[in-house]
C-alpha cells in the first residue's frame, strides 16, 4: 500500500495535468453526509486522518487539514510523520480555509475540487474572500479605481474528480438494498408527508424542491437503505413538484414491492446521476427551493438561469426533528431494550474486570451481544468509542488492533455507543469506575454528571433554544476555569443518522443550529464532558425528549424526559461537590431506571442494580 506522501505526490501530479493551484478534499458524499461510505473517503486516503470530519487542503508544495475539538488529538496522532499541518477550528489564531487560501494564493489562481463534494456555501463563502482579497489588491494599487473584476477572479475547476484520478483501486459506489419502514414505526405514511411538504414549499413561495440528505429522503418516504455504515441511509436525489416527484437512485436496488409502493406515491424512478441533467431541463418550474448549506455545488450550478433560487428553510429538517405520538412511543420502548442491554453490560464489566482478560475491543463486543439479545435490535448506530484511561482524553477514539489496549481493575473507563432498533435509536455514554481513582478524577466525575442532571431538568418558557441552556451544563466546569471542546447536545434521528439537525446544545452560534426553538417531541443528546490529555477523559450521555410543562400566564412552559435508562456508576461521584437538588436529580433519575429496567433482569442483575440505582443520602 502507498505512503501518504506517496499519495499526495499522484495528487499533485493529476493537479498539475489539470493547472491546479490547490485541490480541496472535504469529508462529504454527494449529500453532505456526516458519515460516508468507503468510496467518498478521499480526505482519509491522501491524508491518513480517520475522524468523521475534516477538510483537506493542498497546494504544489504543502496541505493543511482543519478539523473540530472533538479530533484534535486523533488528528495529531495521525498527522504526526504526514507533511499535513494540523489546522485546530475554533482555536484562537486559526485561519479559517478561506483566509488560508487567500493568503497562500493569488486572486486569479485555479482552485479544484468535486463539485458533488463540496456545499454550494461553502463556494460562496470562498468567492466572497477572494473578491474581498481582489477588491483591497486593486484600491491599494489604483488608488480606488477598479479594474475589471471578471478578468481577475479566482477559478474553480469543480467538474474533474481530480482525487478519483489519482486513488488507486477506490472502493465502488455502495448499492444495497432499499428496505420499507411500516406505519406502525414511522406513524405517518409517505403520502401525508409529502402534502404536507408541498403545502410548505407553496408558502414559501416555491413550486419545486430539490432534496439532496440522504435522512431527508429516507425519512419523506418512509425507506430505509444500507449505503453507509451505521446509517440506515441509500445513496439517492429526490425532486419534488406540486404533482410528482423523482427518485435518482440505483434502481438495482429496489426490489420489485418498493418499486410499486413508489409508483403509488406518483414518484418516478430515475438513474442516480440523471439529476444534474435534469436541473438544466426547461420544464423545471419558476421558483426552487434548495438548502444551499447542504446541498452540493453541482446541484446549484445545474439549476438554469431564469429560474429562482430559494435558498435557506429546507422544511423536512423540522417535520423529520418533530417526532410523533407513534414514533415516541416506539423511542421509548427502544430505550428501555436499550437500557436492558448496557446495564447488562455495567454489570457484567463491573464484576469481571480485574478477574478476566477484556480489552476496549472485546467490551464492545461483548456490549454488542447484550444488544443482539433484544428484539427488534438491528446494528450499530455508530462505531463504538470504548477508551480506557488516556484514550478517553480522545473525545471520538475508536479502538484498532494496534491501540487496544486491556481494561485493570483501576481508572475510568468510557463507553460511548448507540444502536438502531426497529423502534428508534438510541446513543448513549457513561464513564464507569473499574476501581482506584484519583480525587481529580472524581472531582470531574462530579462536575460532568452535574451539569447533565441540571440540563436535563431545565424548565424554560416556549421559545428557548439550544444555545440559551447549554451553560446548564457548563457552568460548574466553568466556574473552576475547565470546559470541554465539543458541543453539548445533538438531535437524533428515528432509525436514522445518530446526529441530526436542527436542534442542539451549544454555546458557540453555528448556522442552522443554534437558531431553532426546541419543540414537543424533538430528541436531543445531553452529554457534558472533561478531557484530561493524556490522562482520561469523562462523558455523561443520555438522550432527552422535550416534553410540554403547564401553561401560565407567561405562556407555554416546556422541558425534558429522560429516554435513556442507565444508571450513573456512584463510584465515581464525589457527593461533597453536589447540591441537595443535584442529589434529588440524580436519585429521581436511578429510581426510574430501577423501575423501568429491573422487570428484565436476572436476579442476581437485580440485586445489584438495586445497589447501583439505590438512593444517595446527604
Amino acid at each position: 500500500m502507498k505512503s501518504v506522501a506517496e499519495r499526495l505526490s499522484d495528487l499533485r501530479s493529476e493537479m498539475a495535468a489539470c493547472g491546479m493551484d490547490a485541490y480541496i478534499l472535504c469529508t462529504n458524499d454527494f449529500h453532505g453526509s456526516e458519515y460516508v461510505g468507503e468510496y467518498f473517503k478521499t480526505r482519509e486516503y491522501f491524508s491518513g486522518f480517520t475522524g468523521s470530519a475534516g477538510t483537506l487542503v493542498v497546494l504544489k508544495d504543502k496541505s493543511a487539514l482543519w478539523t473540530d475539538g472533538r479530533y484534535f488529538l486523533q488528528a495529531e496522532n495521525e498527522l504526526h510523520k504526514t507533511e499535513t499541518v494540523l489546522m485546530k477550528q475554533g482555536m484562537e489564531g486559526v485561519p479559517s480555509i478561506e483566509d488560508y487560501l487567500t493568503k497562500e494564493l493569488s486572486y486569479d489562481a485555479v482552485i479544484g475540487f468535486d463539485g458533488r463534494t463540496v456545499s454550494a456555501a461553502f463556494v460562496e463563502r470562498l468567492e466572497e474572500a477572494f473578491d474581498k482579497k481582489y477588491t483591497e489588491s486593486t484600491v491599494s494599487d489604483t488608488g480606488g479605481i477598479k479594474s475589471n473584476h471578471k478578468e481577475h477572479t479566482v477559478h474553480f475547476v469543480y467538474d474533474k474528480d481530480v482525487a478519483g484520478a489519482a486513488w488507486e483501486k477506490r472502493p465502488a459506489l455502495s448499492a444495497r438494498e432499499v428496505w420499507m419502514l411500516s406505519k406502525q414505526y414511522t406513524g405517518e405514511d409517505s403520502q401525508h408527508k409529502l402534502k404536507r411538504l408541498r403545502e410548505k414549499m407553496l408558502s414559501l413561495g416555491a413550486d419545486t424542491m430539490v432534496l439532496t440528505a440522504l435522512d431527508d429522503i429516507a425519512w419523506l418516504l418512509n425507506l430505509r437503505g444500507n449505503d453507509v455504515e451505521c446509517n440506515p441511509v441509500f445513496l439517492s436525489y429526490l425532486l419534488i413538484d406540486m404533482e410528482r416527484a423523482r427518485l435518482y437512485v440505483n434502481e438495482a436496488i429496489l426490489s420489485t414491492e418498493i418499486k410499486q409502493y413508489l409508483s403509488e406515491l406518483h414518484v418516478e424512478i430515475c438513474p442516480y446521476d440523471g439529476i444534474y441533467a435534469d436541473l438544466q431541463k426547461s420544464d423545471l418550474k419558476k421558483a426552487v427551493l434548495i438548502d444551499e448549506t447542504h446541498a452540493n455545488f453541482m446541484i446549484r450550478k445545474s439549476v438554469p438561469e431564469g429560474v429562482r433560487v430559494i435558498s435557506g428553510e429546507n422544511p423536512v429538517t423540522l417535520m423529520k426533528a418533530v417526532k410523533n405520538p407513534v414514533e415516541i412511543e416506539n423511542i421509548r420502548k427502544a430505550h428501555i431494550k436499550d437500557g436492558v442491554a448496557v446495564t447488562k453490560f455495567m454489570y457484567w464489566l463491573k464484576k469481571n474486570v480485574g478477574y478476566e482478560s477484556i480489552t476496549e475491543i472485546s467490551a464492545a463486543q461483548k456490549l454488542e451481544e447484550f444488544r443482539m439479545q433484544q428484539q427488534g435490535y438491528l446494528y450499530p448506530s455508530f462505531d463504538p468509542i470504548m477508551a480506557y484511561g488516556s484514550h478517553g482524553a480522545i473525545v471520538h477514539y475508536s479502538a484498532d488492533k494496534d491501540s487496544d489496549v486491556s481494561l485493570e481493575a483501576r481508572g475510568l473507563f468510557l463507553s460511548d455507543t448507540g444502536g438502531h432498533y426497529l423502534e428508534g435509536t438510541t446513543d448513549i455514554t457513561r464513564t464507569y469506575v473499574l476501581g482506584e481513582v484519583s480525587e481529580e478524577e472524581k472531582r470531574s466525575f462530579t462536575l460532568a454528571l452535574c451539569g447533565h442532571l441540571r440540563l436535563a431538568a431545565a424548565h424554560f418558557p416556549y421559545g428557548v433554544t439550544g444555545s440559551n441552556l447549554d451553560i446548564l451544563a457548563r457552568d460548574m466546569l466553568w466556574q473552576q476555569g475547565l470546559d470541554y471542546n465539543h458541543g453539548t447536545g445533538h438531535g437524533v434521528g428515528y432509525l436514522l443518522n445518530v446526529h441530526e439537525a436542527p436542534n442542539s446544545f451549544r454555546y458557540r452560534c453555528a448556522p442552522n443550529t443554534n437558531g431553532v426553538v426546541f419543540e414537543e417531541g424533538m430528541v436531543t443528546s445531553d452529554e457534558p464532558g472533561f478531557y484530561a490529555d493524556g490522562k482520561y477523559g469523562i462523558r455523561h450521555e443520555n438522550l432527552l425528549l422535550c416534553v410540554k410543562a403547564e401553561k401560565t400566564r407567561y405562556g407555554q412552559f416546556m422541558g425534558f424526559e429522560h429516554l435513556t435508562k442507565v444508571p450513573f456508576d456512584k463510584d465515581g461521584i464525589d457527593i461533597s461537590l453536589m447540591s441537595g437538588r443535584d442529589i434529588e436529580l440524580l436519585n429521581a433519575y436511578h429510581k426510574d431506571v430501577y423501575d423501568s429496567i429491573s422487570p428484565y433482569l436476572s436476579p442476581e442483575e437485580d440485586k445489584w442494580l438495586i445497589n447501583a440505582t439505590g438512593p444517595i443520602v446527604c
